[in-house]
């Protein structure tokens, strides 16, 4: 079976930019932490010139980098987000997916939830005072 989409080359500088945001982490956070594991100093200069290069040959770079952001080598090597992001947005839609219906309109009133909620918990503290007042005598 042929596929519709054209192999495009993974960009792994883009891959790691992307974990890095996805972890809420700067790029003086990802040179701090090689540094830590280097024992040498490490730029924020540095993990900006990685992040714009398409490859690294440093396998040992990447497996330490990849450490850093909790992900596989292989998940930088190897991922194609944009793809994934294309396939999954053309293929879900609101109402159906993969034969399953997906309902968005809740059957409930999500203020009689909230409401319900309070009750319970005034019900809560109303025992919990009494039982202190009880205990307290």
């Amino acid at each position: 079976m042929e596929t519709t989409f054209a192999k495009r080359s993974i960009h792994v500088g883009r891959n790691i930019q992307k974990f890095r945001l996805l972890r809420d982490k700067s790029q003086g956070d990802i040179a701090a932490d090689l540094e830590n594991i280097l024992h040498k100093p490490v730029s924020q200069q540095f993990i900006s010139d990685l992040e714009n290069k398409e490859t690294i040959e440093d396998d040992e770079l990447l497996k330490q980098i990849a450490e850093i952001l909790k992900v596989e080598p292989e998940v930088l090597r190897n991922m194609d987000l944009d793809t994934a992001i294309n396939i999954i947005s053309n293929t879900f839609t609101n109402n159906q997916f993969a034969g399953y219906t997906v309902n968005n309109n809740p059957v409930f009133n999500p203020l009689d939830k909230l409401i319900e909620l309070f009750e319970k918990e005034k019900a809560e503290l109303k025992a919990e005072i009494e039982r202190l007042k009880k205990a307290k005598n």
